[in-house]
């Protein structure tokens, strides 16, 4: 048994490993959502909501994902413990961040007809990796991530596919207030970012903490 916890402590990640993944996973999906949002697309979670919400009022996406997120804390903290809401903090934060400054360097094509299909697929999968980077070192996103992580380690579901279904229900909601080519797009995206975390986020997989 004194092995085991050895073991354990020997494959936990240090303090220095957690900064450095929070601030990689974060750069990897702010650049996917500064994707998102310079081609008019949508994905699920609460950055869908916030996504929703900017498309409406004209709000800046950081502003209000960071808003969307306050109430999930608590269930963070009650259920995951200080240290997952801390980083969890510290990664809408940057995200919020983030996403406001990646637009000002990062600039689309316009017109083109496939691009929101090239960037549904290849700002999913840097989003997917993102959350796996996080998730991996005990951080997500809030809101819906929050919930997927934990229904993950108490009821055995796997994180990937209960977000997917959720995603599509935002996806779908999303229908009055971007194009059927937009929703087409997003509905692709939410396919591969939740794909990206299903292949790669898998109970007992991973055993570092």
């Amino acid at each position: 048994m004194t092995h085991t916890v050895q073991s354990k402590r020997h494959l936990a990640h240090s303090v220095i490993e957690d900064i450095l993944a929070i601030l990689t996973g974060t750069l990897f999906v702010s650049l996917g959502i500064a994707l998102f949002n310079q081609a008019g697309l949508l994905t699920g979670g609460t950055a869908g909501l916030a996504f929703l919400v900017h498309y409406r009022s004209g709000m800046s996406f950081g502003s209000v994902f960071f808003l969307i997120n306050l109430p999930f804390y608590y269930l963070a903290w009650k259920r995951m413990g200080w240290q997952f809401t801390l980083k969890t903090f510290c990664a809408v934060a940057l995200v919020s961040v983030l996403s406001g400054i990646h637009p000002k360097l990062i600039h689309l094509i316009d017109g083109n007809l496939y691009t929101p299909f090239y960037v549904a697929v290849v700002g999913g999968i840097m989003m997917g990796v993102g959350f796996v980077v996080l998730f991996r070192h005990q951080a997500s996103l809030g809101g819906i991530n929050i919930l997927a992580l934990y229904l993950q380690q108490t009821r055995g579901i796997r994180a990937g596919k209960l977000q997917m279904g959720l995603d599509f229900c935002i996806v779908l909601a999303s229908l009055a207030v971007v194009s059927p080519l937009a929703l087409g797009a997003s509905i692709l995206g939410a396919f591969a970012l939740n794909l990206a975390i299903s292949l790669n986020h898998r109970p007992g997989r991973y055993v570092a903490v």
